[in-house]
């Protein structure tokens, strides 16, 4: 049993190493298959490498050629452009050398001519001298007292003619264009005056409190446009205190406006249909008053037989202003003054009373227009059935046109006389008799000048010389050298004329 047990196990081991060596075999076997099949794609791997190793060498090499060839080709032009400069710069070089020999021969010239040049101006010092040493032996004085005395002659007389011709030619100038000057100021005064534009278009309606800004405004602002729209004037409502702007060119419209908002606000009833009932109740009130007012003034000045429109336009004159000076105020003064002017030369005073009373009607236009308000108050006046002689004084006191009759000159004067006295329109007092005192000591300014005084509201400034330090060219030549400073250094209406006066005085004592 133990052998067969023994032999058994003989048995199972001597199987199991064959099958142990099998296995290696198959082992061995496999593993020299996988390392043939290995040096077989190592070998393809190989080859595939250096294939495309042998590619990328040819396309590096292929590169490599085409760069060298281009740079061969660059390195070959750049040598021929060299090559050229260079031909060029050989060209060059040699042309100034060639200019440069030509310059020193010139040069050698010039100075063999300067030289020249320099020995004759020797010469002809000497002989200046020498001339001029005969001269001064002759005249008894130096060449440089001489040339002296000759520059302040020569100054003296350049200053007397340059004044003298100043002096014509202003003359001419004002000869030929004081009539054009005119028509310029006037269209200017009358169109282009801002600030008194600015002035007079502008009345201010004062408020107990701003709530009332509010009421007035209405819904969406419909209160006050309907003011706006019934009265024809602009309404601004801002952050004012207590006050409203009304903005309009026309005076009348502007009161009409005025006085509806005062009943508006002291009724407290503001509405649409309530404002239309107030402005056409205030605006037949004016209309009234503005035709009671200029029968009035046509009665209180004696004229008979004015037309009912002229009237009421002499009436519309008490809401406008010129330039500060109520201008119904103004026309009844210029009648006035017209009146006394034609009593002493002999003329009819009725006639002068009324075209000073009628000039400036022109101003108060119902409607805007381009004309000259001399010229649309001389059209009323025709158009109302006024006398040629009247309608004439109005068209020509700003000398618009010719005047034909002598009613014009006096309306023209008496019109300057009333608005160009001091005080008569926009002018502070301190301020005109500051330009007046300026006006004296700028004179005082000269050498010469012993007193001034400033006459005619500012309009004339006569100055006294000494007779003993100033002649009478040198008196004319201040008188110019005057007026030129007052024109350059201050501002002044109109014209100021300089009149220089120059006396001599002989006294003596007897004993």
């Amino acid at each position: 049993m133990i052998e067969f047990i023994l032999a058994s196990l003989a048995g199972i081991a001597a199987g199991s190493i064959g099958a142990v060596v099998l296995q290696q075999t198959a082992l061995k076997s496999k593993a020299a298959a996988i390392l043939r099949e290995a040096e077989k794609e190592g070998e393809a791997l190989k080859k595939e490498k250096m294939l495309q190793s042998k590619e990328r060498y040819l396309e590096l090499k292929e590169k490599h050629e085409q760069r060298s060839s281009e740079r061969e080709a660059k390195i070959r032009e750049q040598h021929g452009q060299l090559k050229e400069a260079q031909q060029e710069h050989n060209k060059r070089g040699e042309e100034v050398r060639r200019q440069e020999k030509e310059l020193s021969r010139l040069e050698e010239s010039y100075t063999r001519k300067l030289e020249g040049m320099q020995s004759k101006e020797s010469q002809l010092d000497k002989t200046l001298q020498q001339q001029l040493q005969k001269l001064e032996s002759l005249a008894g004085i130096t060449a440089e007292q001489a040339k002296e005395e000759m520059i302040m002659a020569v100054k003296a007389q350049a200053k007397h003619e340059a004044s003298s011709y100043i002096q014509t030619a202003l003359e001419e100038a004002k000869m030929t264009a004081n009539q054009e000057a005119k028509k310029i100021v006037i269209q200017t005064i009358q169109r282009i005056a801002t600030e008194q534009a600015n002035e007079n278009a502008v009345s201010v309606f004062h408020i107990e409190n701003d709530d009332m800004k509010g009421r007035i405004i209405g819904r969406e602002g419909r209160n006050i446009r309907a003011i706006e729209a019934a009265t024809g004037v602009e309404i601004v409502v801002d952050d004012t205190p207590e006050a409203i702007i009304l903005s309009c060119f026309d005076p009348v419209r502007r009161e009409i406006a005025r006085l509806s908002l005062h009943r508006l606000v002291t009724d407290g009833r503001i509405h649409p249909a309530r404002i239309e009932e107030v402005v056409e109740k205030v605006t037949k009130s004016i209309e009234d008053e503005v035709a009671e007012l200029g029968k009035r003034t046509a009665i209180e000045l004696g004229i008979h037989g004015l037309h009912p429109e002229l009237m009421r336009m002499v009436g519309r004159m008490k809401y406008r202003s010129s330039y500060g000076q109520n201008l119904l105020a103004h026309s009844k003064e210029v009648a006035k003054l017209s009146a006394v002017m034609a009593s002493e030369l002999g003329l009819n005073p009725k006639a002068a009373k009324r075209a000073g009373l009628l000039h400036d009607i022109g101003k108060v236009p119902f409607e805007e227009t381009d004309l000259p308000h001399a010229l649309l108050g001389m059209q009323w006046a025709e158009k109302y059935g006024e006398k040629p002689d009247i309608c004439n004084a109005i068209g020509a006191h700003h000398d618009e046109i010719e005047m034909t009759s002598l009613l014009s000159p006096i309306i023209q004067v008496c019109d300057a006389i009333s608005g160009a006295r001091p005080g008569a329109r926009r002018q502070l007092a301190e301020s005109y008799m500051q330009r007046l005192k300026d006006l004296e000591q700028m004179a005082l300014g000269f050498n010469g000048v012993n007193k001034a005084f400033a006459i005619h509201a500012g309009r004339e400034l006569r100055v006294m010389v000494e007779s003993d330090r100033v002649s009478d060219t040198q008196a004319s030549t201040i008188a110019f050298d005057i007026s030129q400073k007052i024109q350059n250094e201050m501002t002044y209406p109109g014209q100021v004329r300089v009149t220089v006066i120059r006396e001599t005085r002989a006294t003596s004592i007897a004993k």
